[in-house]
């Protein structure tokens, strides 16, 4: 699939994501990391006549690329709102809506929140260190990063980058910040080359920066605590009895959350025992699908006394 001229970003794992929600026409779907509207593009063609898609974006950067995709197709069978999929429990009242038919998350950074210069995302830019998807929320991360300690940078960078060069990696951050801040992302990034650069170590196929930009970016948006309350509380609750949950992580941490949650019987009738991944052509197409996973769970019927006829 050819990305339009408003984006670069490719969406990954797409031809299982459509199979695996088995759409049809006239169904309730929600889309709740819209980015740039790739999945939903595809969604919505198989959802109308009678379909409602509901594309939910914490960037509003995101949500303008998504629009400029969607409304060529059905300008009144969509809504687009700035908000977390973790929030769609709340959200479902004001658009008329109780539960919805199919829900999807794909938890991949949008190549074109990579390639912005200003938001901080990839190493490869030059912009300040913000990475939030909200930027009208929180404060950016060179903010934290130059006032925490350094047992707390390394135990963000080791919980949620599985670092293995945390500790020094923290160390050299402190030491940097007494000469100067640390307000660009080739600040940051000069500065892990130099710290991960001992003589004898061996040289990693990934840049060193890839674990600490991962980690202070899921830290800074709370990511895992969105996915948690998601999987256990939000989906639940939003997804009718026969439902089809898709869900797309990118590393370990979030398939683990998205793994245990789907185990409970009493919540997901059935759920993959193995997750789907990217073909090789497609790897080869889209090198950032080759560490996507694709789970998918169906809503179970709830337990009903049949005695009192509560639930």
């Amino acid at each position: 699939m050819t990305p339009p001229d408003n984006t670069s970003h490719r969406p990954v794992l797409l031809r299982e994501t459509i199979a695996a929600l088995d759409l049809k026409p006239g169904l309730n779907v929600v889309d709740g990391t819209v980015g740039a509207g790739g999945h939903s593009a595809e969604i919505l063609k198989r959802i109308l006549p009678g379909g409602k898609l509901i594309g939910l974006d914490r960037d509003d950067s995101m949500l303008q690329r998504a629009r400029t995709r969607l409304a060529p197709l059905a300008p009144e069978a969509f809504e687009l709102l700035q908000a977390s999929y973790a929030d769609l429990e709340t959200l479902l009242p004001e658009l008329g809506l109780t539960t919805v038919d199919r829900l999807l998350v794909d938890l991949g950074l949008s190549s074109d929140q990579l390639a912005d210069r200003e938001r901080g995302f990839g190493f490869a830019t030059q912009g300040s260190l913000d990475m939030r998807f909200d930027t009208s929320r929180g404060k950016p991360v060179h903010e934290w990063l130059n006032r925490a300690d350094i047992a707390e940078i390394t135990t963000v960078l080791t919980e949620f980058g599985e670092e293995p060069q945390a500790a020094r990696i923290a160390q050299a951050i402190t030491e940097q910040r007494r000469v100067r801040p640390i307000l660009r992302v080739s600040d940051l990034v000069a500065l892990i080359e130099q710290a991960c650069s001992s003589p004898g170590r061996r040289a990693e196929k990934s840049h060193p920066a890839t674990r600490t930009f991962q980690a202070l970016r899921i830290f800074i948006n709370a990511e895992l605590e969105h996915l948690k309350r998601f999987m256990t509380e939000t989906a639940p609750a939003c997804l009718k009895a026969g439902g089809i949950l898709a869900v797309i992580t990118f590393h370990s941490l979030e398939d683990r959350l998205v793994k245990q949650a789907l185990a409970d019987r009493a919540v997901w009738e059935i759920s993959s025992k193995k997750p789907l991944i990217a073909s090789p052509l497609e790897i080869k197409m889209n090198p950032r699908s080759r560490s996507a996973k694709l789970r998918i769970g169906i809503r179970a019927k709830p337990e009903i006394d049949h005695i009192s006829g509560t639930i």
